[in-house]
């Protein structure tokens, strides 16, 4: 992967696309490092108990693989200013078949003078949008 060059970035640039994988083991894996043991994110008695359609990833979680999208494609070249998002929709993790999704980094603007820039994530699974005005602030060395 080359290092971006802050100087040829446009606005609406895609920079990064990958589509991301979650099982219930890395749910698992992630309520242990982050210390989230909320039962709707392994057990699927309790998450359908509470009106939900089954277990759910963590929000961070999802947050974090998408920024991680951004943060790879940065490198060395700078570093994360700020990094926020919405949770809008929960993403259902299938016992078997897991869950798959989309992440997408465009430059959303450039601040010449400052050296930064904004990098809007979009983030979908099954087709719905699962993030709202997940943006990642860039700053270039």
């Amino acid at each position: 992967m080359t290092t971006p060059d802050f100087a040829s970035l446009s606005t609406g640039d895609v920079v990064a696309e990958r589509e991301l994988e979650f099982t219930r083991d890395r749910l698992v894996r992630y309520a242990g490092a982050s210390g989230d043991f909320n039962p709707i994110h392994y057990r699927d008695d309790i998450a359908v108990s509470v009106g939900l359609p089954g277990v759910l990833a963590h929000g961070m979680l999802t947050m974090g693989v998408a920024g991680s999208v951004a943060t790879d494609w940065l490198g060395t070249a700078g570093s994360v200013r700020d990094f926020q998002s919405r949770f809008t929709r929960p993403v259902p993790v299938d016992a078997v078949e897991g869950a798959r999704i989309t992440v997408t980094a465009t430059v959303g603007a450039i601040d010449a003078d400052a050296r930064t820039a904004r990098i809007d994530l979009k983030v979908t699974f099954d087709g719905a949008t699962v993030l709202g005005k997940a943006q990642l602030v860039a700053a270039f060395a």
